[in-house]
């Protein structure tokens, strides 16, 4: 195949990737506690340098132009977002590092999810929840937080509920030392990405913020600017598909052809 063809793939591919992670980003810069993912890519070297196959004839020139790009790993950046102040007592926002607890799929003794969105209400039993996805809010023990309904709710900055004078529940606020260990799983929650990866929690050193919601922490202008740049990229290297492809037709018809 034409080397240039590679290299226009390589890049049309990488560009378009992170043209959508942008644009999901921009997507959701009204979501409470929305962290923004980063997109990257590397030079991919050449096969004899990729895979260690030293003794094969390769082309100088080829080596040196390299064999394109690669995706790397998209990240999430656990930016700060900023706090937005609301009446409901039970907007709960994080200043600092920390995650709230909540009940994954398994229920309260189930797998545990990680989350930044605060929104939480009182569902008809009286337990606390999250707003938005409706599952359970867990304490430090791991266990749902359940509240009287008939009266005032107060949280402190070290997530303790108070009702009537007396604490009734710790709200867990947890961090962990590898957050790349954590995955995005939908409606605000994280998952961990290796089997047990929730032994690693341990309190986390943020406050909590009652009456208060975290915004997303995207950059409009920022991710505007990388769906630009990601969009011209992809212009640009079908471009380049297309000017090998003019080239690969002149090889053919002009330079090959035969004349009697």
């Amino acid at each position: 195949m034409n080397h240039g063809y590679t290299l226009a793939a390589s890049g049309i591919l990488t560009a378009m990737h992170r043209q959508d992670v942008a644009a999901n980003n921009l997507a959701n810069i009204e979501t409470p506690g929305f962290k923004v993912d980063l997109s990257s890519t590397l030079p991919r070297a050449s096969v004899r340098v990729e895979d260690g196959v030293w003794d094969l004839p390769s082309n100088r020139l080829l080596e040196r132009l390299g064999a394109g790009v690669l995706l790397a790993p998209t990240i999430t950046a656990f930016d700060q977002g900023s706090l937005e102040i609301t009446s409901n007592p039970l907007d709960l926002a994080v200043r600092g590092d920390g995650f709230f607890m909540v009940a994954g799929r398994g229920g309260a003794n189930g797998d545990v999810r990680l989350t930044r969105d605060g929104r939480m209400t009182l569902d008809a039993t009286g337990r606390l929840v999250m707003s938005a996805e409706g599952s359970a809010v867990l304490d430090v023990n791991r266990r749902p937080i359940q509240l009287d309904p008939r009266q005032r709710v107060t949280v402190q900055a070290d997530g303790a509920v108070m009702q009537g004078g007396v604490q009734a529940a710790t709200i867990g606020l947890v961090d962990l030392a590898d957050r790349s260990a954590l995955k995005k799983e939908g409606a605000g929650l994280f998952a961990f990405s290796r089997p047990g990866g929730s032994s690693a929690l341990r309190p986390a050193s943020g406050e909590v913020v009652q009456s208060a919601v975290e915004r997303s922490s995207t950059d409009a202008i920022a991710m505007m600017m990388r769906v630009t740049n990601a969009a011209g990229a992809t212009a640009a290297a079908g471009r380049m598909a297309t000017i090998h492809d003019d080239l690969m037709n002149r090889a053919i018809n002009s330079l090959g052809r035969v004349v009697a």
